[in-house]
């Protein structure tokens, strides 16, 4: 029987001029195939080919500089990216702005199910996810740049509701990072910090008639993989590269906290060290971010739930989740993230989407399953920009390409939403740490608008769905309702007119009981 095991160099050669390639990764190289992604542009800067490439992935990819996207960010080898997050690739940032590509995104959620959909040969994913967004074809079908002419999805009416249909396309290519296989060509992921959507790509690709080309560390005897620990079968799997040298991240070879491998005393030895290290981090020199997350904190368990299930976006959210943590308050908590994570201690920046010592471990596609079934109590997500209906923008900022990632999934689904940022930005100068907040210098950009440039999240959407809405900036907090945007809170030491209303770019309502936020939220 002929090898599926080839050298990332012959597993580039699989792929034709105009195929479309699923690819699967998040910021930081979690789960991401940087040896085949490097075989490929390889290819291309030696002979040229393959050219004109569909490229599709859900979650970002990339360290902002070489690797991830970067490898496949080259004029003439790429031709369309439907990507959930561009931030990882300023170069394929600029390929977009500058309409070298068509450039497209959609929700990570919706990503990763629309892959298990065509996989199943179902007619596209039909969701309420999108609606009211950027991705619905009224608001502007996913197209990022004027070279993207294609609406990625169409409304339609069940039962007297509306839904999107994410349209089906075929995968000829999968490229999906795991940890073994087996000499049969069964592959596992016992090493990886998460699932991500390996499975959804693979089932994607390979009842496409494509190929799946995956990318291990280790090479196994065959039988050396127990029946349930296969999460990809030799079945479905065209091609296997061996990297001796793949790791947890860019930056970190391997480590068992990554991987939930750890238990018993091994793994209270370690939850403890990262306890260490968040109360470390709670000490570091105050500021504005980390008065929203006080502030932000009290809605945690304003929900109803005794122990509410919670996912944190990126930014501000980032110092929520700390705070928790430094508090040592996770056991009140049911703590996940888009890319499939339960519990753990969460990691941000470059290595936002890892956890150490995860309680559990799903793919992306359930989890996003769990999301849009109403799974999700309170979200803390960031926020660009807001505007006067309550719609929220991330996903274009400066007329640059950012995407959403798990933002639209995660915003419209939970019963609950936190958004945490500040009120403006460029040359903003503030003083905090006394129990007083202070501007000594306004900022040249607004960031309560009176229209967002892009909607990635609705608030009219938000509205239709009953959802509880909060806005909350270091110098005053606002929530959405029926009439508009209400300003019910202000942060001591602001001044109202000079410091929040003349700084927005629409006239909110103002609560009859306008409350002065608690001032040890801004006490050092």
């Amino acid at each position: 029987m002929p090898t599926k095991f080839m050298s990332a160099q012959e597993a580039a050669q699989l792929i034709n001029d105009g195929d479309t390639v699923g690819l699967m990764g998040g910021g930081g190289g979690l789960m991401e195939a940087t040896h085949l992604f490097e075989a490929v542009q390889q290819r291309f800067l030696s002979t040229q080919q393959p050219r004109h490439l569909t490229l599709m992935h859900a979650l970002g990819i990339g360290d902002k500089k070489t690797k991830g996207m970067n490898c496949f960010a080259h004029e003439g080898l790429v031709q369309r990216v439907i990507g959930g997050h561009w931030v990882w690739s300023p170069a394929m940032q600029q390929l977009a702005l500058a309409n070298k590509i068509e450039a497209y995104i959609l929700p990570g959620g919706v990503s990763s199910q629309l892959m298990r959909e065509i996989g199943a040969g179902r007619p596209g994913l039909i969701s309420h996810v999108g609606l009211g967004t950027v991705c619905d074809p009224r608001h502007g079908g996913g197209r990022m740049n004027d070279a993207a002419q294609d609406d990625l999805a169409e409304v339609i009416q069940i039962d007297g509701r509306e839904y999107l249909r994410y349209k089906p396309f075929p995968i000829h290519v999968a490229i999906v990072r795991a940890s073994s296989a087996d000499e049969d060509g069964n592959i596992g992921f016992e090493h990886e910090a998460a699932n991500l959507d390996a499975q959804s790509l693979a089932l994607a690709a390979r009842n496409s008639g494509g190929k799946v080309i995956v990318q291990v560390k280790e090479r196994l005897p065959a039988g050396a993989l127990k029946a349930r620990e296969v999460r990809i079968p030799a079945a479905w799997v065209d091609a296997i590269v061996v990297d001796p040298d793949q790791s947890t991240s860019y930056a970190i070879p391997f480590d068992p906290a990554f991987s939930g491998e750890l238990t018993g005393a091994e793994r209270a030895l370690s939850q403890a060290e990262d306890h260490a290290r968040e109360v470390a981090a709670a000490k570091e020199v105050f500021s504005e971010r980390q008065a929203v997350a006080r502030r932000a904190y009290q809605e945690l368990f304003n929900t109803g739930k005794a122990r509410p299930v919670i996912n944190y976006g990126v930014g501000v959210p980032d110092a929520v989740a700390k705070l928790i943590a430094a508090r040592n308050e996770q056991h009140r908590i049911y703590q996940t993230i888009e890319h499939g994570t339960y519990g753990g201690t969460l990691m941000d920046g470059e290595l936002f989407g890892y956890a150490r010592n995860a309680s559990a471990i799903l793919d992306a596609a359930t989890q996003f399953d769990f999301y849009g079934g109403g799974g999700l109590d309170i979200a803390f997500l960031g926020f660009g920009e807001f505007d006067a209906e309550g719609s929220v923008n991330v996903s274009r900022l400066g007329g640059v390409t950012v995407g959403p990632g798990g933002f639209i999934d995660i915003a419209q689904n939970a019963k609950k939403v936190v958004f945490c940022g500040t009120l403006a930005a460029k040359g903003v100068q503030l003083q905090t740490g006394d129990g007083q907040m202070r501007v000594l210098q306004q900022g040249s950009v607004k960031k309560l608008v009176q229209k967002v440039d892009q909607i990635t999240f609705s608030g009219p959407q938000g509205l239709v769905r009953h959802q509880e809405v909060l806005y909350l900036t270091e110098r005053a907090s606002f929530r959405l309702t029926a009439a508009g945007i209400e300003l019910f809170e202000i942060a001591p030491g602001i001044d109202l007119q000079r410091d929040v209303l003349d700084q927005m770019g629409f006239a909110p309502l103002v609560a009859a009981d306008l409350k002065v936020m608690n001032s040890a939220h801004f006490q050092a």
